[in-house]
This record gives C-alpha cells, structure tokens and sequence, in this order.
C-alpha cells in the first residue's frame, strides 16, 4: 500500500479570488468617482445662478426700503429721528446681500432684476409693478400714522417674501435671509407700535 499523503494545499490565491478582486477593483474605479464632488458642473453653475439671482432680488427688496423710508422721512421730517436707525439696519441687509451677490449678478444676470449699488446709493431697478419699483419715490400717505402703517406693510411684505425664499436658499443663504426676515418683522412691529 501506497503511503497516504495528504494533497498539497495550494500556496497562494486561488484563480477565482484573483479575478473576483480584479473584478470588483474594476467596478469600484468606475464607480467611485460618481460618488464624489457632490453633483455635476451643470446642476451646480444652475444652483450659484439661482442663488446670485436670490441675492440680488433680496438687495433690491432692501434697496426698494431705503427708498421708502427716504420718501417717508422727507414726507414727514417729525418722523426722521425714528426712522433712522431702521433704515441704517435696512442699508446693511441690502449691502449684505450685494457682498455675496460675486461677479454676474444683478442685471448681469439674465432675469435679474437689478444693478445692486455698492456705494450705498440707489440700485438701478428695471420697470415691475408696485411702489417705487421703477427706481422713484414711493407714495407716501400725508398722516404720519397711515405713512408709518405703510412702511410696516413694506417691511412685513418683505420679510414674508425673505421668508418664502429660505427653501430654495443654500445654508450660508438661508440664514442671511432668516435673519434678515426676523429683523424686517421687528421692524414692521416697531412701526406699528409707533403710530
């Protein structure tokens, strides 16, 4: 009888690993550079657009402000040492928003709505509806009490529109516009507690 010796066990990887790893090293060298950088050039020079749009209609909201409280402060000189210091907050949300608007933004862009001004002096509008929108003074009413409900209305209506406009926001965005729609309803709620 033959001496029983056991067989040889192969030293190394067996065929089959070999090509299973080859295989699966493959698809993972195709497949891993889908998952990385977040999104296609396309989808994010679309999101930068839309939000360079955002900014810029929200510097024009706050420009369209300013140029309500400059009517009201001048349509009733008694109401200027009040309305100062809201429309000093109103000058820096408009400028906060310019300062992240980057190169292509307001009328630049192609449904922009506005050249936002960066030396604090009003922004060049294109004609749309409503008070003020073509750039002029707006209507202000002769009692200073229906002036300053007026001017709560303009700062409610802005701070609603800033709120609407938080879904579509990036992070960094959203929070400019939360915090700008907090300040705008406080404002509406120190006009009205005023007249």
């Amino acid at each position: 009888m033959p001496p029983l010796t056991p067989p040889r066990a192969p030293s190394g990887p067996r065929r089959r690993s070999l090509l299973a790893g080859a295989l699966g090293a493959g698809t993972a060298a195709v497949l891993l550079p889908a998952c990385s950088g977040g999104g296609t050039a396309p989808e994010e020079a679309k999101q930068a657009s839309a939000e360079r749009r955002l900014r810029a209609r929200s510097a024009e909201d706050s420009r369209t402000l300013l140029r309500r409280y400059d009517a009201t402060a001048e349509a009733h000189p008694g109401l200027a040492a009040l309305l100062a210091p809201l429309r000093a907050e109103t000058e820096r949300h408009a400028r906060a928003f310019e300062d992240g608007a980057g190169p292509g933004s307001g009328a630049a862009s192609p449904d922009g709505p506005s050249a936002p001004a960066r030396d604090g002096g009003p922004a060049t509008t294109s004609p749309g509806p409503g008070p003020g929108a073509d750039g002029g003074a707006p209507d202000v009413p002769g009692d200073e009490k229906a002036a300053l409900e007026a001017l709560a209305g303009a700062e409610r209506r802005a701070a609603d529109t800033r709120t609407g406009a938080l879904t579509g926001a990036s992070p960094e965005l959203a929070r400019l516009l939360a915090s700008v729609a907090a300040c705008g309803a406080a404002h509406a709620y120190l006009l009205t507690e005023a007249s």
